[in-house]
């Protein structure tokens, strides 16, 4: 994978943190209608309810935490937690929102980030979509160095695109594939999507989407077990430990 796209991938972040949170709670171009967000909402209840029962309690590393939406989930049951992000800008929206003295925050490309010792919990939401095969093994390398022996790991991400299609309202289906078909000629299983932010400037990212069961088998073959579940219509999450 070029180092120009994840270059080209960081610069989209850090542009969009303005715009990240209103994408999440279904704001501006982002509101779907009121059947859609009902959806929507359901699917986020599904996933809290999920990040509850996991319980990530102790000392807590966040990668990718962005705008702070999880980490403030994660201050409910954290002693402490250490978020990194490759954004500044979206670290200081993460920042405005929880001034918690329990939160530390590190401005680092996580495919270069030497985490400074190892935490109980490891924690990220929708990064493994934008991590690229040819960094996938480093980077879980990575996960297992920052976590400390009976430590865990969960994650959420988008589910397949034909996954949340399917089960959402025909309009919604036509429109999320007519997105599709304009990604530059790329198909679903593309490894790269083009993203555009309201001023119109356009970037490319990493993109690859996961099925449950190849998620738990890829992560197998890299010493971890894994449990990977998808909510009703649009993500998915997993816990995942060293395998012993």
């Amino acid at each position: 994978m070029d180092d120009a796209l994840l270059a080209e991938q960081r610069a989209y972040y850090q542009a969009r943190a303005l715009e990240y949170d209103d994408w999440w709670y279904r704001r501006n171009e982002f509101d779907m209608g009121d059947e859609l967000n009902a959806l929507w909402d359901r699917d986020q209840a599904e996933l809290v309810a999920a990040f509850d029962a996991f319980a990530p309690r102790g000392d807590v590393l966040e990668l990718a935490g962005g705008t702070g939406i999880w980490t403030g989930e994660l201050l409910r049951f954290a002693d402490r937690v250490t978020v990194v992000d490759a954004s500044d800008a979206s670290l200081a929206i993460n920042r405005a929102k929880h001034g918690d003295d329990r939160v530390e925050r590190i401005v680092a490309d996580l495919f270069s980030f030497t985490p400074p010792r190892r935490f109980d919990v490891v924690f990220f939401s929708f990064w493994i979509s934008h991590v690229p095969e040819e960094r996938w093994s480093q980077f879980w390398t990575f996960v297992a160095s920052a976590v400390a022996p009976g430590g865990r790991v969960f994650f959420l991400d988008g589910a397949r695109p034909e996954h949340g299609l399917a089960n959402g309202p025909e309009y919604w289906r036509v429109r999320k594939l007519a997105e599709l078909a304009a990604l530059q000629g790329a198909s679903v299983d593309s490894d790269i999507a083009p993203r555009t932010l309201r001023d119109g400037r356009a970037f490319r990212v990493v993109k690859r989407f996961w099925e449950p069961a190849v998620l738990e088998s890829d992560l197998a073959d890299l010493g971890w077990t894994a449990r990977v579940h998808e909510t009703s219509w649009q993500f998915m999450y997993g816990e995942a430990a060293r395998a012993s």
